[in-house]
């Protein structure tokens, strides 16, 4: 039967050359003798079992068997002793001595030779020098043979721990629950954290070392997880400390979110990158107010014009120190966060916008009273809750604009928000207002030209008052 191994292996030249109709017959050839194998080891629950009460699982993937590196052989072609009509029994005392076996069948093909010129069985081979047996398929699998041009950009270390994580593997919670640790190479070679080894996140594990952890639940898991994100990442810990997601999270609410809830475990993506994935990480737990953003004139703009000039979440709220929009604090901020865009004459002269927001607030009743609350907040701290700010006009979620069909929605809201402090607000009481535009003839003439006036007669009359105190000083000096 060796000879059978041998003859494949000389003809592997030959099938790279050979039509693929002969190709496709060959593997139906291959096929069909491996049904018969398939017939048991195709059954999920079949096991194999040993002397010490250990079993492995004997289920072959039949898929995977077909795109494995070994596809072009049978399963009699490396099982030499086994056939359809004969079936040893074998026993075995432990998984690892049937594993060591199993790995000298690899030597028949891959000579000791061949493993030592490759730098990546280092470790294999300083464990044979210990005296510990290199089992091939820790790495390559058994039946799901990894190819050894892929994965190139993964650690030694990752694939061996792919070996198990990469098949149906899931872990049972004290509340009953079950959850699949599957991990997908491509999503790994894809993450940012690409360079790293296993080891290197989740401390205390290698290819000697397994601890069993007990967790009442999935999400006990993901949060005891999370803190591994504060060794390279403490900055960003420590901000997240002064967040309010935190704050909830330390007083018993285990459904604030935690690192890996936003950015993910093993599909870890560039931060920032792209600004509709960071405003659906918020919209996992925040769907109600997500929905009323979608359909705002910044959402809008950002989901069907894919424009990124419009704020999303994390422009208002920030990333990891996000604090409690309810707080007087986070009210005095809002016409600087709105600024940050509104006053920006490059994003402003894309869409024809005034970028004078920010003065003509300042300047008016409403920003000057603001103003003079934050710097006496001490002796006034709770003054500045009555103080109208942009989104007491505007919105806050569902901002619409100003000379869309929607304007009446914004007027609507405009004498809403003045009847808490004007009572007898009519439904013109806003359009005393100039808005944050400049006054000029085209817009409020009238009051563009009293201005003009006022401007005038106004250092006129100081003028003409001075000189009168001067005069009078003069004649009062000559008639003494």
């Amino acid at each position: 039967m060796r000879n059978v191994v041998l003859l494949s292996i000389l003809l592997l030249p030959l099938q790279i050359v050979l039509p693929v109709g002969s190709l496709e017959a060959g593997n139906r050839d291959i096929s069909n003798k491996n049904m018969a194998c398939l017939g048991c080891h195709g059954k999920q629950d079949i096991t194999i079992s040993f002397q010490n009460r250990e079993s492995l699982p004997g289920f072959i993937d039949e898929e995977k068997l077909k795109t494995s590196a070994h596809a072009m052989f049978a399963c009699i072609d490396c099982h030499t002793e086994f056939a359809e009509d004969q079936h040893p029994k074998r026993n075995f005392q432990s998984p690892e001595q049937y594993k060591t076996r199993a790995s000298l069948t690899c030597r028949r093909c891959h000579s000791d030779e061949q493993i030592r010129t490759r730098p990546v069985h280092v470790d294999i081979l300083s464990r044979e020098k210990a005296g510990a047996a290199a089992i091939c398929t820790d790495c390559h699998g058994a039946h799901s043979i990894i190819r050894v041009t892929r994965n190139k950009s993964l650690s030694v270390e990752a694939r061996l721990c792919l070996k198990c994580h990469r098949q149906h593997i899931a872990v049972s919670y004290q509340t009953g629950e079950r959850y699949s640790m599957v991990v997908d190479p491509a999503l790994l070679e894809t993450s940012v954290h690409n360079k790293l080894s296993c080891s290197d996140c989740h401390y205390g594990f290698s290819s000697e070392e397994h601890p069993k952890r007990q967790f009442r639940s999935r999400r006990d898991m993901k949060i005891a997880s999370a803190e591994l994100c504060r060794r390279c990442h403490f900055d960003k810990y420590t901000k997240m400390q002064d967040s309010i997601h935190y704050s909830k999270l330390s007083q018993g609410n285990l459904n604030a979110p935690v690192c890996t809830d936003c950015h993910d475990s093993h599909s870890i993506g560039p931060a920032g990158k792209e600004r509709v994935v960071s405003a659906n990480r918020c919209k996992k737990c925040h769907l109600d107010i997500y929905t009323i953003y979608a359909k705002s004139v910044h959402g809008g703009a950002m989901l069907q014009e894919h424009n990124n000039d419009v704020p999303v979440c994390v422009d208002c709220h920030r990333t990891h120190d996000i604090q409690n929009p309810h707080t007087v604090e986070y009210r005095e901020r809002i016409p600087e966060m709105c600024s940050k865009c509104h006053a920006n004459k490059e994003i402003m002269g894309k869409y024809g916008l005034s970028t004078d927001v920010m003065k003509t607030y300042l300047s008016d009743f409403h920003g000057v009273t603001l103003g003079f609350y934050i710097k006496q907040k001490n002796l006034l701290p709770k003054q500045a809750k009555s103080i109208a700010v942009c989104t007491d006009c505007h919105g806050i979620h569902n901002i619409s604009s100003t000379v869309s069909p929607d304007a009446t929605i914004v007027k609507s809201n405009l004498v809403q928000r003045c009847r808490r402090c004007h009572a007898d607000a009519t439904e013109n009481f806003p359009d005393a207002w100039i808005s944050h535009y400049k006054l000029s003839l085209q817009r409020a003439p009238l009051t563009f030209i009293i201005s003009v006036m006022y401007r005038i007669f106004t250092p006129l009359m100081i003028i003409g008052l001075v000189l009168q105190i001067l005069l009078h000083i003069w004649r009062y000096s000559v008639n003494r």
